[in-house]
C-alpha cells in the first residue's frame, strides 16, 4: 500500500521498485521513501536523518534501518500494516508515524529508508493551524502506549514546564490529558531490542 496526501505523489517508476524490494526481501514491512519538496525538488531534511540513522544495515533488509517515516511518502506491505494494528486511532493524524514504526519492528518488520524510491511533496507555504500542539501531543502520547514509564513521565514534566510560557505546548498538554486513560489502557510495552533502537535513534536525534 503507497500513502499519499493531497499534496503528495509517487516519482515515475517508485512504487515497482517499491514491489520488487518487497519481493526480494520477505520480512520488509515498510520503506520510508526519498522525498523531494516543492517545484524544485529540494531535498527534504528528512532525507539525511533517515540516510544516517544509527540503526544501520542488516543482511536480510534493503537501506538504512529506520523508527520513523514521513506517513505521504511512505510504502508498506498489506500484511504488515494489518499485522501491526495500522495507524492508532487514538493518534489520529500528526505525528503518527512513530508509533506504527514501533509496532512493525516489534512484530519483526523491517522499517527501512530507501532512497532508490522517491515521492514528491509540495506542501502549502503556511503551516496548517494546531499542527504543533497535535504533534507534540501524540509524540507524548506515544511514549505512554509503548514506552517506560519513567520515560513517558520524563517527557510528560518537560512538556508540562514548557505549558508554562508556550501556547502550542499547553495544547498538547491538555490533549494528552484528555486522552491519558485510553492510553494507558492501550498501553504495552517494546520488546526489549525495539526499545534499546529507539533510545539509539533518539540520542543520534538529540
Amino acid at each position: 500500500m503507497a500513502f499519499s496526501d493531497d499534496d503528495s505523489w509517487w516519482a515515475p517508476g517508485a512504487l515497482s521498485t517499491a514491489v520488487r524490494l518487497f519481493e526480494d526481501h520477505p520480512r520488509l514491512g515498510l520503506i520510508a521513501a526519498r522525498t523531494l519538496v516543492g517545484p524544485t525538488a529540494d531535498s527534504d531534511p528528512l532525507n539525511e536523518v533517515l540516510a544516517d540513522s544509527p540503526l544501520g544495515r542488516v543482511g536480510d533488509l534493503p537501506g538504512t534501518q529506520v523508527l520513523g517515516f514521513l506517513a505521504c511518502a511512505s510504502v508498506v506491505r498489506r500484511h504488515a500494516y494489518l499485522d501491526a494494528g495500522g495507524f492508532h486511532r487514538l493518534l489520529f493524524f500528526g505525528g503518527e508515524e512513530t508509533l506504527l514504526a514501533y509496532d512493525l519492528a516489534a512484530r519483526g518488520w523491517g522499517v527501512t529508508h530507501c532512497p532508490d524510491v522517491i515521492a514528491h511533496h509540495h506542501p502549502a507555504p503556511a503551516p496548517r493551524t494546531g499542527r504543533p500542539a497535535v504533534q507534540r501531543r501524540n509524540e507524548l502520547l506515544t511514549a505512554w502506549l509503548r514506552r517506560p514509564v519513567p520515560y513517558a513521565l520524563a517527557r510528560t514534566r518537560a512538556l508540562a514546564a514548557e505549558a508554562r510560557h508556550d501556547d502550542h505546548a499547553r495544547r498538547a498538554l491538555r490533549g494528552t490529558l484528555a486522552r491519558l486513560p485510553a492510553a494507558l489502557r492501550a498501553r504495552r510495552r517494546l520488546p526489549p531490542h525495539v526499545e534499546r533502537a529507539a533510545r539509539l535513534a533518539e540520542g543520534a536525534a538529540a
